[in-house]
């Protein structure tokens, strides 16, 4: 895998995590759990949510802001903005469009990509394509959510795991430093079920019967998407790792969503990689779907862990089904 100056490069990155914390001790006086039991199950020991008043948009332009600092760009230097989401601002316009706004990125272009937690690594490999195609030149990427605005907090089984943030990063021709070298995609459209927000589309229009049956939260079976999320991370990882010519063992950091830290530790057991390999911030932030990964990308940058040269291996798991990977040279 020689290294090729035609490359979409990282060149920037960035994160925002609202300020207000949602402890596992404050989640006891809400429904029936405990700090152990949640922390046994899910690794998490607490999230961070938003505010009344505060949309997913607000979140990615602050990350946003930040990546195109660390890039040394300006907004008007963007050419195209790509925000994955499962909590849009609205149903449309997309949400890259009020990013657009509120950041000034006037000269911008800008979508929305759904692929669900899996959604980070599709935008990127969108925007690594608009690089390598030569067709842009400064692509911001971006994974932003407000999950707090659609979890039941009357259910158990999912309120303890979801949170809020967003993470972004700047995608430039590359430089010999921070290389994409390699995404891969994949989806599994007969298990659309086991992972979904039922109602507010055009197959469940919003009704008060279906505000009454609670239809505007996630629902999900949790033992399924377990297995199935061990499953295709395991076989997208080995898939990726082959299709890049190398071997488990040249991946110098795996950074996975940060769905469950029973699942990340099952993978990797899998994979006979050993854990002080993987980079986690499950027990701060929670499972923040599609901003998880860039949220962890930029603090394991900021925090020294990412050295130059290292092979970085990104991998996701989502509704749909929908599942990623990306190896990338620091």
């Amino acid at each position: 895998m020689s290294q090729n100056n035609h490359r979409a490069s990282i060149t920037g990155t960035g994160a925002f995590l609202p300020p207000k914390r949602l402890t596992n001790f404050d989640l006891e006086r809400m429904v029936d759990t405990t700090d152990a039991w949640i922390i046994k199950r899910t690794g998490i020991k607490e999230r961070r949510v938003v505010e009344n008043g505060v949309a997913t948009s607000d979140l990615a332009s602050k990350a946003a802001l930040r990546a195109l600092e660390d890039a040394k760009l300006s907004p008007e230097d963007v050419d195209l903005i790509i925000t994955s989401t499962v909590t849009p601002d609205n149903l449309f316009p997309a949400t890259s469009c009020y990013v657009q706004q509120k950041i000034g990125a006037k000269k911008a272009g800008a979508f929305d990509v759904l692929a669900a937690c899996a959604g980070f690594i599709y935008a990127l490999s969108i925007g690594q394509n608009f690089i390598n195609a030569g067709t842009a030149s400064n692509v911001l990427v971006i994974g932003a959510e407000c999950l707090s605005k659609v979890t039941d907090y009357t259910d158990r089984s999912t309120c303890i795991l979801f949170g809020d943030g967003a993470g972004a990063i700047v995608l430039q021709k590359g430089n010999g430093h921070c290389e994409v070298l390699t995404t891969l995609l994949g989806a599994d459209g007969s298990h659309t079920d086991v992972l979904t927000l039922p109602a507010g589309g055009s197959k469940i229009p919003t009704s008060t019967k279906t505000i009454e049956d609670r239809l505007h939260y996630i629902k999900f079976r949790g033992r399924e998407v377990f297995k199935l999320a061990i499953t295709n991370l395991t076989e997208v990882i080995r898939q990726t790792v082959a299709t890049s010519n190398l071997k488990m063992e040249d991946i110098d950091l795996f950074i996975l969503h940060q769905s469950n830290y029973r699942i990340i530790e099952a993978t990797m057991e899998r994979l006979g990689v050993p854990m002080d390999k993987i980079f986690y911030n499950i027990d701060k932030y929670g499972n923040t779907s599609s901003a998880s990964i860039p949220i962890a990308l930029d603090e394991a940058k900021r925090e020294g862990i990412l050295k130059p040269g290292n092979l970085v291996l990104l991998a996701a798991f989502g509704g749909g089904l929908t599942w990623s990977s990306s190896i990338i040279r620091w």
